[in-house]
């Protein structure tokens, strides 16, 4: 199974080999054609802002909308969550508006105050769990499904063919939420 790692800024290398151990073909997604033939697509962590802006250089943005629109799987994690929210509290723009959440960029603080933990995630049990800057869901809308949360806040969400987390699986051993995606690919 073909799965793209959007591959402009941020994580890319971790979700690759996260991915490719799963028994994946992952590619890195630099132009709108490396879209073609994709059964998913990962956006990892970085900077939502300079991802935006280089998908938006290469013309990745538009022809990424419109696949998604489509139904093309995505598992957006902390900016990739940032890029698929339909709403962003603290930020005038909007980027990809596909999943019908509310997201706060940067809520759980700057980088000195990350921290790893364990979640309780529906369906896979004890999820470790690493926060960068992380964003948190405010608002989740009708038909999005909450399936983990921190301090009383979703940061675990999926919505159709959507997947969301606010933290970084692709910085622990456990792929987990990698082989779920690939699950949600397969029934894609």
């Amino acid at each position: 199974m073909k799965i793209g790692v959007l591959a402009v800024q941020g994580d890319v290398r971790e979700h690759l080999s996260a991915l490719e151990r799963l028994g994946a073909s992952p590619l890195p997604v630099l132009k709108p054609e490396h879209l073609a033939g994709l059964s998913g697509i990962v956006l990892p962590g970085g900077e939502s802002t300079a991802i935006w802006r280089l998908m938006q250089a290469n013309g990745l943005a538009g022809a990424l909308k419109a696949e998604l629109e489509g139904g093309l799987p995505a598992f957006g994690t902390c900016a990739g969550m940032v890029l698929l929210a339909k709403e962003i509290t603290n930020w005038p723009e909007r980027f990809l508006a596909v999943l019908d959440i509310a997201v706060e960029r940067n809520a759980t603080g700057r980088q000195v105050e990350s921290f790893e933990t364990v979640l309780p995630v529906d369906g896979l049990g004890e999820v470790p769990a690493v926060f960068i800057r992380a964003p948190l869901v405010r608002r989740v809308g009708e038909g999005v499904e909450v399936l983990a949360r921190w301090q009383g806040n979703p940061v675990l969400v999926r919505q159709g063919p959507f997947l969301a987390a606010s933290f970084h699986p692709e910085l622990v051993e456990d792929a987990r939420l990698h082989s779920f995606f690939l699950e949600m690919c397969r029934k894609g």
